[in-house]
């Protein structure tokens, strides 16, 4: 089996950049929306869903965690995605950034704040004031431009609680069917649930008919991820760059960001993910992208099932699935020449530095 899938376009051109070495970036953010029970898993309880981005942010930088006291993992041993995302950073030597998009807890590292806000709940129909959402894009545009002068390939990430919600509610907005299409980090996603709250959304929000800006979309029902990766990935297609949008289905509300801004930089752009996320029965990623804008689609085919441990194993009973950039990173670190049982080797060796963290419990 190859090491990545294509499921759609010629991502060729993104392999060879990606090849040559590649920057990433990592967009945390988080909203109100994820405070609603059940929504979300990434989170111990739901108030805590807002420590998630810094705690993910920490890790990747630094192996360690400073806003919560413990590691990134469930108790039962299911590690957040940016062990991957970690893993990969490390085989490759590549750069990381961090930016603020929009959090209630800010991470203890140096980061780049796009000076936006955390959204609200997106059921009052007013997620991020306008004045916020104009100030965040333009300051996203210029970070994408001054990164495209850095390196020829960005990979951008995320980490934000709830996203996938977020995502549909504005996906819908802007004309697009995504109902039922949005996965989840839970292998039961909680479908009804996300609809229920993206209708009032869409209701109290007043839109009946499909928007015509994105931005404003942004600011009744979306979330600061979407606009901040949006942002950044036009800066820097506009400038050459090759843009690895590095997530799941969240991923395509950004590429209809990206579309309906400046549909002419959609040629630098293309989506890299999981295995595990494209397998999701429960969501249909690739039919997203045909009704969007049929950029590049490839995957990573990393396999958990033979890991000596089960936290890791459960990444194949659909838990987590795609996250941080675990997927696309993945993938660069593939274009740059390593193998996927390097890869996995070096995932097995930070989760027993993990486990360690917990009592050296195997789970």
């Amino acid at each position: 089996m190859e090491a990545v899938t294509v499921h759609l376009g010629d991502f060729s051109s993104h392999m060879r950049e990606l090849g040559k070495g590649f920057l990433f970036t990592l967009v945390i953010g988080t909203t109100d929306t994820s405070l609603v029970p059940g929504i979300t898993i990434a989170g111990a309880k739901p108030e805590l869903t807002h420590y998630t981005p810094a705690a993910d942010a920490e890790y990747l930088v630094l192996g360690r965690c400073r806003v919560i006291p413990t590691v990134p993992m469930t108790p039962d041993g299911k590690p957040t995605p940016a062990l991957i995302t970690r893993s990969a950073i490390k085989l490759t030597g590549s750069g990381v950034l961090v930016v603020n998009a929009g959090t209630r807890v800010r991470p203890n590292i140096p980061i780049i704040d796009l000076q936006g806000e955390p959204g609200r709940d997106i059921k009052t129909g007013l997620a991020i004031n306008r004045n916020v959402v104009n100030r965040a894009f333009d300051n996203g545009v210029i970070l994408g431009e001054n990164l495209a002068r850095v390196s020829g390939a960005i990979v951008i990430g995320e980490s934000i609680p709830a996203g996938t919600t977020t995502a549909m509610a504005f996906l819908v907005a802007m004309g697009y069917d995504a109902w039922n299409k949005m996965s989840s980090a839970s292998p039961v996603n909680p479908r009804d649930l996300k609809i229920t709250v993206a209708r009032e959304a869409l209701k109290n929000a007043g839109i009946d008919k499909p928007l015509e800006d994105p931005l404003e979309a942004v600011s009744r029902v979306g979330d600061p991820v979407i606009l901040a990766i949006g942002a950044i990935a036009i800066g820097a297609a506009r400038q050459g760059a090759k843009v690895l949008l590095a997530g799941g289905t969240q991923m395509a509300a950004v590429l209809a960001f990206i579309k309906h801004l400046d549909k002419g930089t959609l040629s630098n752009v293309a989506i890299g993910t999981t295995e595990w996320l494209i397998g999701d029965r429960t969501a249909d990623l690739v039919g997203l992208i045909r009704e969007i804008a049929e950029v590049p689609l490839a995957s990573v085919n990393l396999s958990f099932s033979d890991m000596p441990h089960e936290g890791l194993r459960a990444y194949e009973e659909g838990f987590v699935k795609e996250g941080v950039g675990a997927g696309g990173v993945s993938i660069a670190a593939i274009a740059r020449g390593f193998t996927i049982k390097r890869l996995k080797e070096v995932i097995l060796g930070d989760y027993r530095v993990l486990l360690r963290g917990v009592g050296g419990i195997d789970h």
